[in-house]
């Protein structure tokens, strides 16, 4: 824990990015040591002179306890570089963000992203395919990674809401910033346990145009693919879609109407080799994301309760009646039908008529499940 601040001091100083933290990594060993480093030291590993002038200025005014404290206590959580939960795949690329802010939670289950992305203005045309391609992608066990920006970016995180999915909003910002503004209820919504909000940007950083392009190249990196649903020639989007083939991912685009502006920039990268999307299939099958669901599927058969594990070995897909399971298994008929209703939410049994249960599906067998 005590290391985390210096990663969060090296973050508010300007002029300092991955490479820089790397070669202070590589150097001092720890970015502890580091934060006590001399001009000299810090000019033998190669820092220019804004760069030094810039951390020798900035470290005296900081008191790195109380940006910490400040940090937490507006909800935010850090990972660096060293975290257990940095994202796995947003670390393989080139200048992978050194620290990450995070309101809400990125889980196990977002390694299976893709990015949507498009335009601010976008057509009809634009807003339907956006609904379909994320509500498919999304029950498919897919999390949708866009950047909170007008337009296709926004329809895409409320459309992963709407299907009951998960959506990371990649910002330009600080976590405090919302850009834009009438974007927040939207992201207090991600927040509330459907997803997370993050930044590589401190406290306080105003959305500036620098910001966008590098927060292109996390919106791609946290992503298997990038769908870019309609786009102008110049649109942010095609750097996002240029920063996913650098980061050898895969790139997706929805063909348009040849004389609509919105879909010059998608219509190019198909001439240019991207995977023309008609649907959220064709995502699915080319990064072989069948695997998503099926494993979904199987997580939801597995109990999570005592309760659940004892009435599961008394069921199967012949019905048996309340009172039966209650004998059978030693539960009181109270506990039992609560469980059941829960089971029959979670989709794994389900009621036939008279108060009588039944398995929702026939489950496969499952060896080696550590029950502790």
């Amino acid at each position: 824990m005590s290391e985390a601040k210096y990663w969060l001091g090296f973050n508010l100083v300007k002029g300092i990015g991955p490479a820089k933290v790397q070669a202070l990594i590589g150097y001092f060993g720890s970015l502890e040591a580091a934060w006590h480093a001399t001009e000299q030291e810090l000019r033998k590993i190669g820092f220019d002179q804004r760069a030094i002038d810039s951390f020798m200025e900035t470290r005296p005014m900081l008191d790195l306890d109380d940006c910490l404290v400040q940090t937490k206590a507006a909800g935010v959580a850090l990972l660096n570089w060293d975290s257990p939960g940095y994202p796995a795949y947003l670390r393989e690329i080139p200048g992978a963000p050194p620290l990450l802010y995070i309101r809400g939670a990125i889980k196990e289950v977002d390694r299976w992203a893709v990015a949507v992305v498009g335009t601010r203005r976008l057509t009809s045309y634009g807003r339907q395919v956006t609904r379909d391609i994320v509500t498919g992608l999304v029950r498919n066990g897919v999390t949708i990674v866009s950047g909170l920006a007008k337009g296709v970016d926004a329809v895409a995180h409320q459309a992963a809401l709407d299907a009951g999915g998960r959506t990371i909003a990649v910002l330009g910002s600080g976590l405090d910033c919302i850009y834009p503004s009438e974007n927040r209820s939207l992201a207090e919504k991600i927040i509330a346990g459907h997803g997370a909000v993050i930044s590589e940007y401190g406290m306080g950083v105003q959305p500036e145009a620098k910001n966008f392009p590098p927060r292109n190249r996390v919106i791609s990196g946290l992503s298997l693919g990038v769908i870019v649903v309609e786009a102008g020639e110049r649109s942010g989007a095609l750097i996002t879609a240029q920063f996913a083939l650098e980061q050898d991912r895969e790139v997706f685009a929805v063909p348009g109407n040849i004389n609509s502006p919105a879909s010059r920039g998608p219509n190019r990268l198909i001439q240019q080799g991207a995977k023309l999307v008609t649907s959220a299939d064709d995502v699915i099958e080319e990064l072989n994301l069948t695997m998503v669901a099926e494993k979904t599927a199987v997580q939801l058969a597995l109990p999570e309760s005592v309760e659940e594990a004892a009435l599961l070995s008394h069921l199967s897909t012949q019905p048996v009646h309340v009172d039966e399971l209650s004998r059978s298994s030693g539960l009181a008929p109270s506990l039992v039908s609560s469980t059941l209703t829960l089971m029959e939410l979670k989709g794994m049994v389900q009621q036939v008529g008279g108060m009588n249960y039944a398995l929702a599906r026939e489950p496969e067998p499952i060896y080696n499940i550590d029950n502790k």
